[in-house]
């Protein structure tokens, strides 16, 4: 086999940033249009190669990456007239870096499969600028053959790459991933509005913090906005976090355990989503706990 021809759909925040990594490291790269067309005419400048439908992207691919919000969203793109399966063919790899259902992942490769197509999940760990840098982490779950043969194009836009398992283990690992962290971004939100009730400001509770036990790569992202102000610390709104926690929430009962910290950090999320902060990033949980209790930023 020569070299792979890679397909990318959903240039957005992270996808931008993974693409980028994979035509600059020489492998030819299709892409679908967006209605953001800055990222697009990015990656045309850099060489890929823009069509106009997803069924063009995977007849023009040997392997297809997609970055894509939600399950729903997947299953249109993939089920759609002009849609990857109308353009599938047989030996193409479709390589799901987005969070998803996993019930959704395993009835999707098992249908893919009939038509001689394999798929890899691997959902991503890390920020937009660790995309651009190539420095994500890849939680990778497929048949080990399929797994070996897409490691080398994912190894252009990830530093840490895991294979977990069969298919549908990547995106389990990676809901896990998520409750941890937005249960972390739920405490750091509701410990900085009670410090600053009580009197420690939230410079004097990130200089305890920071660079102990405490702190983590996700505490300093979140702080990055919380204490610095910087909007564009943690590009990953509230929406796609309250999704997650939907479908960590789903993940469980499937599998009979109850989780009262996950629908807890959930709940607050939702909450928030109701206050119209949906397209907010992450750290902003911080103001919408603050206000309400009565704390005015600044």
């Amino acid at each position: 086999m020569g070299q792979e021809r890679v397909g990318f759909i959903g240039v957005g925040f992270m996808g931008h940033g993974m693409a980028k990594n994979i035509v600059t490291k020489g492998y030819p790269l299709t892409i679908v249009g967006n209605r953001n067309r800055a990222p697009v005419e990015s990656l045309v400048a850099k060489g890929a190669v823009e069509v106009k439908t997803a069924a063009e992207v995977a007849r023009n691919s040997d392997i297809l990456h997609l970055c894509l919000s939600d399950s729903p969203l997947i299953e249109k793109i993939m089920r759609a007239p002009d849609g990857i399966m109308a353009g599938a063919h047989k030996g193409l790899v479709i390589v799901d870096t987005s969070t998803a259902n996993p019930v959704s992942t395993e009835a999707l490769a098992a249908e893919l499969k009939t038509m001689g197509v394999d798929f890899v999940d691997a959902p991503l760990g890390g920020t937009p600028v660790q995309a651009e840098a190539g420095q994500l982490v890849a939680m990778c779950g497929g048949e080990e053959a399929v797994f070996n043969r897409v490691k080398p194009v994912i190894e252009t836009w990830a530093a840490k790459i895991i294979h977990l398992g069969p298919v549908g283990a990547g995106h389990k690992m990676k809901l896990l991933n998520n409750f941890v962290s937005m249960g972390y971004a739920a405490i750091y939100a509701e410990a900085l509005a009670l410090g600053q009730k009580v009197g420690i400001s939230i410079a004097t509770f990130d200089s305890v913090i920071r660079g102990g036990r405490m702190s983590c790569g996700f505490y300093e992202t979140f702080m990055g906005y919380a204490l610095e102000g910087n909007p564009e610390s943690h590009k990953f709104t509230l929406a796609n976090a309250f999704k997650d926690l939907r479908y960590v929430d789903a993940m469980a009962n499937a599998a009979q355990v109850p989780n009262p910290i996950g629908s807890a950090a959930k709940n607050l999320l939702g909450q928030a989503i109701g206050a119209g902060m949906g397209q907010k990033f992450v750290p902003m949980l911080a103001d919408f706990v603050a206000e309400q209790n009565g704390i005015k930023k600044g």
